[in-house]
Parts: C-alpha cells; structure tokens; sequence
C-alpha cells in the first residue's frame, strides 16, 4: 500500500508540474511592457495642431477617427486603442515637453507618426534612450533608418532625398542644361531634400543650381525670396516647403508671371490644403511625386481600396476634407500600424513593437499605388522607397513615367 501511495504522490507532483510549465507558458504568451494591457494599447503622438505647420494637423485627427473605428470593432486582438495626442506647434521645445509627458507620465508604449524633421529631431536620443519606439515617424528624412545607431526610430513614407534624386534624375535627362533656383525651408527638413537633389544632380549640381534661398518658418511670407529668385533667370524652381508657404509660393509665381518648370515636394502636393487655395490656374504644369493614390484622380472611381477609404470618411469622419492629402496619409499610415500590432499577437513589448514594424513584408494598404509596397527588415526601415511622377493639369494631379525608386543608404 506504501508503495502505491508514493506512486500516486509522485503521479500528481508530476501532474502539478505539467500543469504549473504549461500555465507558465500560457502567461508567457501574454507580454506587455508599460502602456499594454489585455483591454488597452496605449499610443502617444505629436501633431502641429497650430502654428506654421497646422495644416498637417489633420493627419492626427484623421488617425484619431481610423483608430476610433477599429475600437468600435472590437479593437486588435480584443484590445480598444487609447490614442493620446498633444499639440507641438511645430517648435522642438515643445515637442520635448510632449514627448516627456507621453513616456514619463501617460506612460505610452510607444510614440507614433508624430509630425516633423526638427521636432522628431528634438526627441531623437531621448526616445532611444528610453528604448520606447519612435514609430513611423511624419517626416522623410533619410536619418530615420538608421537602425544600428537609433533602433528605437523608424520612418514611414519615402525619403526627402530619395523623392529629390527622382526630381534630379527627371531634370538630366528632360533639361540637363537647366538652372536651376531652389528655395527651402531652413532646417533640417528642408536641407535634407536639398541634399538630395544635389547628390542626384552629381558633379553637374554646382553648375546646374544658381541660386539657393532659405527661409524661416518664422517669416510671415516668402514673396521677397520669389522675386529674388525669379530675378537670377532660372529656368527650373525647386520648392521645398510646407504646406502654407508652398501655397504662397505658388501664388506669387504665378502673379510676377515666372515661367520657370516648378517641382513641389511632395509633403506640400495637397489638392485641398496648398493647390486649391494658391489658384488652379498658378499650378498648371507643376510636378510632384506620389506614392498615395488621388482621391480626385477618376481612374480610381472604382477601386476596391479607395471605395473602402471613401467609406471610412463617410461613416467615421465625415468632417474631413477629402482633397486634402494629409488625411489619406493618416488613414495609409494607421492601417500600417494596425498591421504591425496585428502581427504582435500578444506581446505587446516594445522589442516586439520594433520587431514586427522590421518584418513587414510587401505590405499594402488600401491606398497605395499599384506596384508600391511596403517592405521593412532589420537593416532597412525605410517602409516605402518607391515614387511615381506627376504633373499639374486643369483641377487635379495625372500620374506619368514609370514607378521609380531613388533608395538611399542609411
């Protein structure tokens, strides 16, 4: 009898065992980090909801409604998104001050999409420094991958230098006896394209490229650096700015009647927000880039993908102006991040958080262009690096030329 009893003993200490290493592993499958829990995923962002760069603040807005949407669905794997998201005014310190509320007091997971190259720049080593992710930052600067040095940061839409070795690679080829005048905001935004157009214009920049002008975003108008421009005799004017001094940009070259071939960055190509208020008729032959599809471009009247993002206007924020590229950028960027916290399944670290975001592999969203995919790895977070060509007629942008990728190095 002693015998069986010690087998009996020894059968539920082995059961009990078996029992505690698989409820183990059944509470290691669930592993969160401050700002997870099993109701919540808790995500903090930095927009421009004032200040000379407010017109971008809708792409926080627009964010805010999609994840809205995904909550009244039952969320991502059960858990209701708690989507926090101050205002910077587009001025460093105050990003700072945002960013440090978000980590230290909200306590955030992560920091997503918050808008700008000198403000996300302000915050660059400290959120490295935390370890909390930086994630698909609102800005194209190439620093943003950089994953050996900044891990904790990732951009999302393509490079200000890739978009301008586009503009330069399309200037030798249609104009290689161009001069070109440029004008540029004066930071690190502005000066990150501009690199680019020089690199993709080689050793025929230094010829090809008469005049440069900066400006502040600090100045009320840009008129004066027009005028001054249009008196050197280029005949090709790069424009790098944001959406309200492209807008007076646009405007003025079309009262002094400059006739030079305008490229826009792309940051500034809205129909809604820069287009339509500086004059269809000054906009006429303008070239950009794009990597969104347009909703005012009929070709995609019956597109499965914008059908679905018209959809989601109508019903989820139908406040929104449409013609306004900001808030397809916003609706395209927060579906990316629905997949990539898709893809986190329960753990919900802010390792996993960079893992997953550096595993996405020919990802789409409902309003990329066709033959534009998302691809991200651990050497490489630069999500989109592809562009297509567009030009200005009559009330809307027409795409041309071929998908072009202007990759950059980290």
């Amino acid at each position: 009898m002693a015998a069986f009893a010690n087998r009996s003993a020894i059968a539920s200490l082995v059961a009990l065992a078996i029992l505690a290493v698989s409820a183990g592993g059944a509470l290691a499958q669930k592993k969160y980090d401050t700002g997870a829990s099993d109701t919540e995923i808790k995500i903090g962002n930095i927009m421009p909801y004032s200040g000379p760069a407010s017109a971008y603040g809708i792409q926080g807005r627009t964010e805010a409604a999609y994840f809205k949407m995904i909550n009244d669905a039952h969320g991502i794997n059960g858990r209701k998104i708690n989507f926090i998201s101050y205002d910077d005014s587009y001025s460093p310190p105050k990003t700072v001050e945002q960013a440090r509320k978000l980590v230290e007091s909200d306590e955030v997971l992560f920091i997503f999409n918050s808008l700008g190259t000198p403000p996300n720049s302000a915050i660059h080593k400290y959120m490295n420094a935390k370890k909390v992710p930086q994630l698909f930052v609102a800005t194209g600067a190439t620093k943003w991958n950089d994953p050996k040095d900044f891990p904790w940061t990732m951009g999302w839409q393509p490079s200000y230098q890739s978009e301008a070795r586009i503009y330069a690679k399309y200037i030798l080829k249609e104009k290689p006896n161009a001069k070109i005048a440029v004008l540029y905001q004066n930071d690190d935004y502005g000066k990150d394209y501009l690199k680019g157009l020089k690199d993709g214009l080689g050793d025929k920049a230094a010829s090809m490229i008469i005049a440069e002008e900066s400006f502040e975003t600090s100045e009320p108008t840009i008129d004066n650096h027009i005028v001054k421009l249009k008196a050197t005799g280029a005949d090709i004017f790069v424009d790098i700015g944001t959406p309200k001094f492209a807008a007076q940009a646009i405007k003025k070259v079309g009262e002094i009647d400059w006739k030079a071939l305008h490229f826009l960055n792309n940051v500034s190509a809205s129909l809604g927000s820069v287009i339509k208020p500086a004059g269809f008729e000054n906009a006429q032959g303008i070239i950009s880039a794009a990597y969104l599809k347009d909703v005012s471009d009929p070709q995609w009247d019956n597109d499965p993908g914008m059908k679905q993002f018209l959809d989601f206007l109508a019903k989820d924020f139908p406040e929104a102006n449409k013609l306004d590229g900001s808030v397809i950028v916003g609706y395209a960027v927060a579906q990316t991040l629905v997949q990539v916290l898709k893809q986190c399944g329960d753990d919900l670290t802010r390792e996993n958080i960079m893992k997953q975001a550096a595993n996405l592999k020919d990802f789409r969203t409902d309003v990329l262009l066709p033959g534009i995919r998302i691809n991200t790895s651990a050497t490489n977070f630069a999500p989109i690096s592809q562009l297509q060509l567009m030009v200005f007629k009559g009330e809307r942008w027409v795409l041309f030329g071929d998908i072009i990728s202007g990759e950059v190095g980290g």
